[in-house]
């Protein structure tokens, strides 16, 4: 019983492990989108420093995060600023209308709904992970052989709802 069970602890850590590398994945590839998104946008609004700032220290934060905690405190506060700048656009119909800004923000959307998914996944294998750490008899086995309960990936109160932007035809 303990072998068996022991091998189902490890594949669930390796499985939580792999689909958190997942989530790293999506989340590096909106970071790497997001420079040429802020420029595109300060060729319009070039006097919104503070904006442009706070996507920086967000993407430098992700970038020097050691937790999962870390990443998503990173990851939340990038989403606000990120937030801000689309309300920044919205002030900008001649930006909205600009054919490399619309293939980023295609480019964004997609990616965020890939990091949605991701996370859901994350969230779901941590989920059964964290269960038979604690269910009986696997939590004995679990607490003999150092298997502890990991963190999900959450996201800030507030930070889940983005404000509305219309990229409809300006009017």
């Amino acid at each position: 019983m303990i072998v068996p069970k022991y091998n189902s602890l490890v594949t669930g850590e390796e499985k939580v492990e792999a689909t958190w590398a997942q989530v790293e994945n999506q989340l590096q590839r909106r970071f790497d989108l997001i420079p040429n998104l802020v420029n595109t946008v300060k060729g319009y609004a070039s006097h919104e420093e503070e904006v442009y700032t706070q996507i920086a220290n967000a993407r430098t934060q992700y970038g020097n995060s050691n937790t999962i905690e870390e990443a998503a405190d990173a990851n939340n506060d990038l989403s606000s600023a990120l937030s801000r700048l689309l309300v920044i656009v919205e002030n900008y119909p001649e930006l909205k209308a600009n054919v490399q800004f619309t293939r980023l923000m295609d480019e964004l959307a997609g990616t965020e709904n890939r990091l949605a998914v991701a996370r859901k996944d994350y969230n779901d294998t941590v989920q059964t992970f964290n269960s038979d750490v604690r269910l009986f008899p696997s939590n004995l086995i679990a607490s003999m052989f150092g298997f502890e309960k990991k963190d999900y990936f959450e996201i800030k109160e507030g930070v889940e709802e983005s404000p509305s932007v219309d990229f409809g035809n300006g009017e």
